[in-house]
């Protein structure tokens, strides 16, 4: 059920409950200006703040729209009840002690479902939270100090620590802050959902999400398809785990799919972006706020210095950034404005020449902005205001704003050190469109996140997802390798013609049916290799023979296959149920090399043709498949198809399968096919 937030976030009329921490509600919307009613309720004071107080929700003027309980839990619960049964349009819970503190000696489950029941169809916001701030409005339910100040527009940051958002609020960056939020326990309305509240805001440009484990996915899919209607783009710092969930070790996909690589997998595919940093999520809002996703990660760079020019350079190795080379029309006007001495190239060393003047500064910032980057950057630390003169840096900032007017092209200006960029400087450049960085490495994060959004939404969107992480029940059996090629072949994936067989003698018969050469493996054998029930390239009727009574030991039967030329490259595909996102595919280097290499991709289902060619294209044995060093092209359309087989497999068996695992899938030279030399398949009978 989805609950309008609209009434508690956007107050007319807000009611306070408590001591202490309601006292300072009224104090921060009184300092912030809030403009609509606040009705204390105390049942002893008369007057709180020059405000008459009320004795309970019944003796209020009326509903009030947003509330601020700040009691214990029990009359928590007890005045949620009484507001949800008056009509108020929601309320913050403040109070700790329920499900975070939840133990065989405490109660604290009980209290929160008993918390959920008593709010019924109205919202509620915790437990366990500190409530909100809205700077558009001035209505705070928000019981602590705080460094935000009145905005028109800006950026939304929300998350579930109280701490965090106390610590976001002071930054000192720049960042206009609409509103911050927080969500406590979620115990019913969760960070998508009050995302997907301020985000109709026509006020809020973009919203960032400290996430500590994903409320819903379904949640999360209604907001990336609500803010990628609104165009305004989404950014999360995931941290910690996701739900684990005891995944079963019989093949190699459960290693190679953790939990951490499938959220970002799944944040990737709904276009929502996701940074490593608090201070990076920050920088990337300042990007998103001012020039929303990026239609691309090529970049352009000036400094003053060698130095900040290989800085940058260096950097630009960490991140998904290009540097792309200057166009030709470009050279000539930063040659004539900068001199023969400069070196032109990408990043760029401007040299000290014209340093101060503004007119040249402009004509040679224009002279790479017009080179069609997704963003201009300028390396750019200012001296210190107490003991030094910032005039010739103030030039500089003129002319980044004098250059980016006069092209309409998108412009930053970095500190390589965060305290070199005054709090001022960072407000007057985006009053003027510049967007002012704090940190090299955030700034370019900033850059591979808003270009990875940019190209989410440049593709179609991508159907909906399976519902749910949980299988049907029943008991889990494992199919037996043919019984896996089987099904799969059924899905349209490439098999070598196989045969089983019960005894020595038969495995003998089948191999000389087949032709040879052949491969022969033990049947009921979780890892072949290791225990000797696979031998390979068998050239007659004797060898299988005595590879067969040399595995009969350990084998319940043997599959005899004819053996596979050699190919171009082997990969594993597989799945594996993610507990959050269900069924999602694995593709990456296989073989021997699973482990070795650790190059694999995530696709969560169901798929597109589209993605899946980008994850193979990820993918560091791609190299291969276009005829490394001279050797074959491999067969890449039959290889997507494979993919695109297993993957329609998976969808179709999603309530039941829990694992599955192709590797190697060889991929033959260009024009003769992909195929599954083995397969694995675990599911819910």
């Amino acid at each position: 059920m989805t609950r309008s937030l609209d009434r508690l976030i956007r107050p007319k009329s807000i009611a306070v409950f408590g001591g202490k921490e309601a006292r300072r509600v009224i104090e921060q919307c009184d300092k912030m200006g809030f403009a609509g009613d606040i009705w204390p309720v105390h049942p002893r004071e008369d007057e709180i703040l020059g405000r008459r107080c009320y004795r309970s929700v019944a003796d209020l003027p009326a509903a009030p729209d947003a509330s601020f309980v700040g009691v214990n839990r029990q009359l928590t619960i007890d005045i949620i009840a009484a507001l949800s049964a008056r009509g108020a349009g929601g309320a913050v819970c403040y109070a700790s002690g329920f499900r975070e503190a939840a133990s065989e000696l405490d109660d604290g489950n009980d209290m929160q479902e008993a918390l959920v029941a008593a709010a019924g169809d109205m919202p509620i916001v915790g437990p366990n939270c500190y409530g909100f701030i809205n700077m558009l409005d001035g209505a705070l339910l928000w019981p602590d100090q705080h460094g935000m100040q009145r905005v028109e527009k800006g950026v939304a940051v929300l998350t579930q620590s109280s701490n965090i958002a106390c610590n976001v609020s002071m930054q000192t960056r720049g960042l206009p802050l609409a509103y911050l939020m927080t969500a406590g326990n979620q115990a019913q309305t969760g960070l998508s959902d009050i995302a997907c509240a301020v985000l109709e805001d026509p006020r809020v440009t973009a919203v960032g999400l400290h996430i500590e484990g994903f409320d819903s996915v379904a949640a999360l899919e209604r907001l990336a398809t609500r803010a990628r209607e609104l165009g305004k783009p989404v950014v999360t710092l995931k941290v910690g785990k996701s739900e684990a969930a005891q995944l079963a070790t019989v093949s190699h996909t459960a290693s190679l799919a953790g939990n951490d690589r499938v959220s970002s997998a799944l944040l990737a595919r709904l276009g929502i972006g996701r940074v490593d940093t608090l201070p990076a999520l920050l920088e990337t809002l300042k990007l998103l706020h001012v020039a929303g996703p990026l239609e691309s990660n090529e970049i352009s760079s000036m400094s003053c210095s060698g130095g900040e020019a290989s800085l940058m350079a260096d950097a630009g190795v960490r991140y998904r950034v290009n540097y792309r080379a200057l166009r030709d029309e470009q050279r000539k006007p930063l040659k004539e404005a900068l001199g023969e001495m400069v070196t032109i190239a990408n990043p760029l060393d401007y040299h000290t020449f014209v340093w101060g003047n503004r007119e040249k500064q402009t004509t040679a910032f224009g002279a790479m902005m017009k080179g069609g980057y997704a963003l201009n950057l300028i390396v750019l630390d200012f001296p210190r205001q107490d003991r030094c003169d910032a005039a010739d840096w103030v030039t500089t900032c003129d002319a980044v704003i004098d250059a980016a007017k006069a092209t309409g092209a998108r412009a930053g200006i970095v500190a390589s050190l965060s305290e070199n960029m005054p709090e001022q400087t960072a407000l007057s450049l985006m009053a003027a469109g510049v967007i002012p960085f704090f940190g090299i490495d955030e700034a370019l994060a900033a850059v591979e996140t808003a270009a990875g959004i940019g190209a989410a939404w440049a593709r179609p969107a991508p159907p909906k997802l399976l519902n749910g992480g949980a299988s049907d029940g029943g008991n889990a059996i494992t199919l037996s390798e043919h019984e896996a090629k089987t099904e799969l072949s059924a899905s349209g994936l490439q098999i070598p013609p196989g045969k089983t067989a019960s005894t020595p003698q038969q495995a003998a018969s089948a191999a000389e049916n087949l032709g040879f050469p052949v491969v022969l493996k033990g049947l009921g054998v979780a890892h072949k290799t290791e225990a000797g029930a696979v031998k390979l390239n068998l050239t007659s009727r004797a060898e299988v023979l005595s590879a067969a009574e040399g595995m009969a030991s350990v084998a319940s039967g043997f599959l005899v296959e004819k053996m596979v030329a050699k190919p171009v490259a082997e990969l594993i595909i597989g799945a594996t149920r993610d507990p959050v996102a269900g069924p999602v595919l694995t593709i990456g280097a296989g073989g021997i090399l699973v482990e070795l290499l650790d190059d694999s991709a995530i696709l969560t289902l169901p798929t597109t043709p589209e993605l899946i060619r980008e994850a193979i294209d990820s993918l560091k044995i791609r190299k291969l498949l276009d005829g490394y060093r001279g050797g074959p092209k491999g067969d890449f359309t039959a290889l997507a198809d494979a993919v695109a087989a297993a993957a329609s497999y998976v969808v179709s068996n999603a309530s039941k399968l829990e694992e599955l695992d192709i590797n190697p899938l060889m991929v033959l030279p260009e024009g003769h096919g992909a195929i599954a030399a083995d397969a694995l398949i675990r599911r819910r009978n």
